[in-house]
């Protein structure tokens, strides 16, 4: 199989979504339920077009070298400095060729395979958790599971299944308090306070990255709640319409968290390893990519997500060389034009 024959099949399977040739938040638009992002559609689509404002600066005046694009990040190796994101309710969004047991079954799995690893989602239905816990377990704790922020008890709750798995790291969506099923739930769900984030990193009890971090000011009170690492994120546009696009924000929250041993990543409209160099460049230590991830699962399954994970790969790694970084650690600001 191809990965072009892997997004054929995504285009018949994928549902409500296209499977479009370059995954840009054009044609899904506000489709909710489904791909598209909130309100007028913008968030995705200026995700992606951020990136492809930025140019990278092509030196080939340096030693011939095979670029080394393996990243360390919480005590682990990992092939690629990227991940896969977290994607819930894929039935709803997509279609039902897959459900969020059998979709997180195939995906973790197969990023750990494939030489990275699975963000997995969370939802009302405790089955989502439960499956997604179940799959990390399999992957011999190769996945970080994302728990939204729920109340206490629930959290605790979730958090005691995340340990049993033996995940490397845990995540948790705090942008995800916009979401509809968080809203007017009894006891509360949604935004933390700084003093609540601090107690649930610290039940944690493995890194702990804060995703859905837009602001200086937001980085700053996930670091002084303990975070591990910030996850740049807008959620794909899905939960406000109008944000910066993540692209935008990433170099001034990079600047404020440099020395503090936080690691930065970054998710939103990232479609190539190209657009993956941008970022590192800019300041982030490794990044997500949701969607185009689902596409590859309906596409191809496993085979689809290695295919993606090679492609997305062999990119970076091409562009690396035609910049002049050997390492992951050589990519410095100066290697994009903003």
């Amino acid at each position: 199989m191809t990965f072009q024959e892997v997004m054929e099949i995504a285009r018949r399977d994928s549902g409500k979504c296209k499977a479009c040739p370059v995954c840009n938040g054009r044609v899904c638009g506000s489709t909710m339920p489904g791909p598209g992002a909130k309100g007028t559609g913008d968030g995705a689509k200026r995700n992606y077009e951020a990136w492809q404002n930025i140019r990278v600066n092509m030196d080939t005046l340096h030693e011939n070298f095979t670029p080394d694009t393996g990243l360390e990040i919480f005590g682990r190796r990992f092939a690629y400095p990227f991940f896969a994101g977290p994607v819930g309710a894929v039935a709803m969004h997509y279609s039902d060729k897959y459900n969020d047991v059998t979709y997180n079954d195939v995906l973790v799995r197969a990023c750990k395979e494939a030489g990275i690893a699975a963000f997995t989602g969370d939802g009302f239905d405790p089955t989502v958790m439960e499956a997604a816990v179940k799959a990390i377990t399999a992957a011999q704790g190769v996945g970080v599971p994302t728990i939204k922020p729920w109340d206490v008890a629930t959290v605790e709750q979730k958090m005691a299944m995340c340990r049993e798995s033996g995940c490397f790291a845990m995540a948790m969506d705090v942008d995800a308090a916009g979401l509809p099923f968080l809203k007017n739930r009894m006891p509360p769900a949604g935004s933390k306070t700084t003093e609540e984030l601090a107690q649930i990193i610290k039940a944690a009890e493995v890194p702990f990255i804060v995703k859905g971090i837009m602001t200086v000011r937001g980085a700053l009170k996930a670091q002084q709640a303990g975070a591990a690492a910030v996850l740049v994120s807008n959620h794909g546009g899905r939960v406000q319409d109008q944000c910066p696009a993540t692209a935008e924000v990433l170099p001034e929250i990079a600047a404020a968290l440099q020395g503090t041993g936080v690691k930065i990543l970054v998710d939103g409209g990232i479609r190539s390893g190209v657009d993956v160099f941008k970022a590192l460049a800019m300041g982030a230590d490794a990044v997500v990519i949701a969607r185009p991830f689902v596409n590859a699962v309906y596409g191809g399954a496993e085979e689809g997500v290695k295919l993606y994970a090679e492609k997305l790969g062999a990119e970076l790694a091409d562009t690396m060389s035609m910049c002049g970084a050997a390492t992951l650690a050589d990519i410095t600001p100066d290697m994009v034009r903003l």
